[in-house]
Formats: structure tokens, sequence, C-alpha cells
């Protein structure tokens, strides 16, 4: 095919700075509570978990964080990530659209989360910190924060929601390869874990019990801290580096995208890649529609509430204003195990409540379907998670043919689905479901929200 489709950077041109969308939002966040006094959190609040490095950048208002230099030395090991323009999949539609895709599965763990596993874990190291506790779903975050930890000589432990831990064993073992420790949630490990089995000893677990069990240990050893991928202010900003790239990228191309699409679960990467272009628009650039996909299963930006909310189902956690499905919401067992948090970041749900962004939810069963055939189109098996975005990336190229617009598209291949095959397996066997939750325990989590004294 004579048409370029692969946009390159050289290492020289890789962004030297993080972008934080707080810098231009028309509006501020509303403020982070403290569990206990439900009064507005401090440095001192966040010190048994982060280091103060972590906390700075949380609280930061700079339009631009410096990337340490020996940050950006790891980020070579893959970085800057491919764009690439989808011939083959724009002919499959018939579409006149052109569609454009970031694929950040080129890192070491096969998706974005090193971006800010990588610096988080430096920024730990240079405090002190000797061990790192986490949670994942996927694993996807597990596995990153297992090859930061070994990058820095870091001990690493990773609370793995048990349905994903059974679904995706392979996962389990590149977490070990890396030299971390992976343990089904909910455990007998914590005290959460156990009162949780106690309950229910067949319990499939979730992200906000993993997190539960993660911040109870994190707690407990000064020389212990917490790292999350996903959902805080700084996580999302350390995620920018793909759209910052991105938009060099598209500069490349000769265009600009009128679209951009996301898959959401916590929303790091429909943030690394949507708020440098949000950024831009508010600083007085154009303004593409930004469009967050989300599962109908776990769908939190479409039926949540925009609540007060903890961020776990332990309730240690400070509570933040969010789209939220209630903390103590338990999402049923799809595969795409890195979409199945209860709540959405409060960054990406403050930019949904100031017009700045849309929302969407898809089923699993249609978006392997999208997925197959992005795969046979372009070569690359995404991850359940990212096929999300490549249907919501379809239906915004078939609803240009419908409209007979030649509109471009740009979405965030956040990652390769290797690990996942089971669940293609499973879709081709037809065994592969819509999974539904049931409308009364989400009535009855939305309940349960915890009652914060207005206005704040």
């Amino acid at each position: 095919m004579s048409q370029q489709t692969k946009f390159l950077l050289e290492e020289s041109q890789m962004p030297k700075f993080w972008y934080n969308l707080q810098a231009d939002l028309p509006k501020p966040l509303p403020v982070v509570l403290h569990p206990g006094t439900m009064q507005p959190v401090g440095p001192a609040d966040l010190a048994p978990l982060f280091p103060m490095e972590l906390i700075l950048q949380e609280v930061s208002t700079e339009r631009e964080i410096e990337i340490p230099e020996p940050v950006r030395e790891v980020y070579q090991l893959w970085r800057p990530a491919p764009l690439y323009r989808a011939h083959r999949l724009e002919k499959a539609l018939g579409t006149p659209a052109k569609i454009y895709y970031k694929y950040e599965g080129v890192s070491p763990a096969g998706s974005h989360k090193p971006n800010t596993a990588v610096p988080q874990a430096f920024f730990n190291k240079q405090a002190g910190t000797k061990r790192l506790v986490t949670e994942t779903g996927a694993g996807q975050w597990g596995t990153s924060l297992s090859f930061a930890g070994s990058l820095y000589d870091m001990q690493v432990e990773v609370f793995q929601v048990r349905v994903s831990y059974d679904q995706k064993p392979y996962r389990r073992a590149v977490m070990e390869t890396y030299g971390a420790r992976c343990v089904a949630s909910p455990s007998n490990e914590t005290v959460y874990g156990r009162s949780v089995l106690a309950k229910n000893p067949d319990h499939p677990g979730s992200l906000g019990i993993a997190i539960s069990e993660a911040v109870e240990l994190a707690v407990q050893r000064d020389d212990t801290k917490y790292a999350l991928g996903s959902v805080l202010n700084h996580v999302l900003m350390h995620q920018t580096i793909i759209g910052l790239e991105a938009m060099k990228q598209m500069e490349m191309a000769n265009t600009w995208p009128d679209v951009v699409v996301g898959c959401t679960g916590g929303g790091s990467n429909f943030a690394g890649i949507a708020f440098p272009f949000i950024g831009h628009g508010l600083r007085g650039g154009a303004k593409p529609r930004m469009v967050a996909v989300e599962p109908a299963a776990c769908p939190s930006l479409t039926r949540g509430k925009y609540a007060y909310d903890f961020g776990d189902t332990g309730h240690m956690t400070p509570l933040t204003k969010m789209h939220t499905l209630g903390s103590q919401f338990t999402p049923p067992g799809f595969h795409a195990g890195g979409l199945r948090y209860h709540g959405m970041a409060p960054m990406v749900s403050h930019c949904k409540e100031l017009g700045l962004i849309e929302a969407v939810a898809y089923n699993q069963v249609e978006c392997f379907e999208a997925g197959v055939l992005f795969a046979r189109c372009e070569g690359i098996v995404p991850a359940p998670e990212a096929n999300h975005a490549v249907k919501g990336a379809i239906v915004e190229a078939m609803r240009c043919k419908a409209e007979g617009k030649a509109e471009t598209i740009l979405f965030n291949l956040c990652g390769h689905g290797h690990f996942d095959m089971v669940a293609y397996q499973k879709y081709f066997a037809g065994e592969l479901t819509d999974e539904k939750y049931a409308e009364s325990e989400l009535a009855m989590a939305l309940a349960g929200l915890p009652s914060v004294p207005e206005p704040l």
C-alpha cells in the first residue's frame, strides 16, 4: 500500500513534561474529604499512602510537570509509541471517515499502565519506600507495577480480583516473572478480606475490595506505600504522554481529530488520550468531541450518580466526588476486568459534568465482535478493555458513513489481548454472554452512598 499508515516520533521528540488538565479547567475539582472527619484532606492525611512528590502532583494546578530524566530513560524502552492509520478497517466499514489509533500495547507489560507505574515506583524509591502494595483487575496494572518494581529493586504485592485471578493465569505468571507476589482477593491475608470471605466464601471479588486489602497493608508499615493504577489525578497526568505524543503525530499526518475515543473503567487511558486535546480546546484550539466508552455491565458514567463516595469497599480511602455505582456494588464477571470499577476518576467525572466529554456504554459481545473485526483488518488482537474503544470508533465511523462525513477519528488502543485468549475462545465457541448486573443491587449500592454535608 503506497499510503503511509504508521507515524513515528524520534526519541528526542518524546514529551519532557506531563500535562495537568487542572490548570485549564473552567471550574476547579471538588475537594477530597477525609473518611473519618468528612473535612478536606491535607498532605499529612495522604502521607501514609503516598510519597510527598506524588501528593504534590495530586494537588498541583501547574500546567506542566517535568518528567524526571531517569523516568524518560525507562520510557524509551517503548516510547514514543506508534500512531497508525487504520486503512483496512476503513475499507471494511466502507466509511469516508479516517480512523487513527494510538497503540499502547508496545510496552513491556502490553498496555498503557507502565506510563504511571514507572514514575510511581521511581518517586517511591526516591522517598525510601521498600515495598509497594496494590490491587489489579485484569492484571495489566499489576503486571506494570511488578515490572516497575523490578527496575527499582522494590518488593511488590498485588491483590488481584478473584474472578480475574482465575480467568487470566498468565498475567499472574508475568507478575511473578518480574518478582512480584500476586494474591487472589478477597484473601485471608487482611482483616477486611477475611470479613468478606466470612460472609461469602465464594465471593468473586471487586476492585473496591482489593483496594481495601492493599490499603490495609500499606498503612501498617512505614516502609510500605500504596500505588494506584487509575482514578487519581497524578495517575491520569502521567498518562497524558499518550495524548501529547498523539498531537505531534496527528500533525505529522497533516490532520486533526474530530472525535477522540477511549475506553473507561477508572479513567486513566481515556484521560491519557483525551486530556491534552481537551486542554488544547480550552486554551482556544480546536475542540474534538470526546467519547468515553464503558461496559454496559459496569456503567458508572452513564448510570452512576455524581456524588461523594469511597474509592474502596471497606471505606478506608478518602472520599472523592465522582460518578459512582456505589462502593458496595460488585460488577458481574465480564472479561474486561480493567473496567470493573464502581467509580470513575474524579477528573473524568468533572469533565462529564462540565460537558467536555460524552459517555456511551456497550455490551461485552458486541465489543468482542468489534475487536475481532479490527484484528482481522489491522493484525493486532486488542485486550477486552480496548475492544470498547474499537467499538466506539466503529460506531463513529458508521455514523460518518450514514451522514456522508469524512471526519477524522482517533482512538486509544490501550493494550493487546495476548493474555486474554480464553475470552476470545469463549467468544468463538458462543459461550461469551452479555453479563447483567442486578438493578436491585445497583439501587441498594446507590442508596448506601455516604451522607456528606453540602455545599462542598
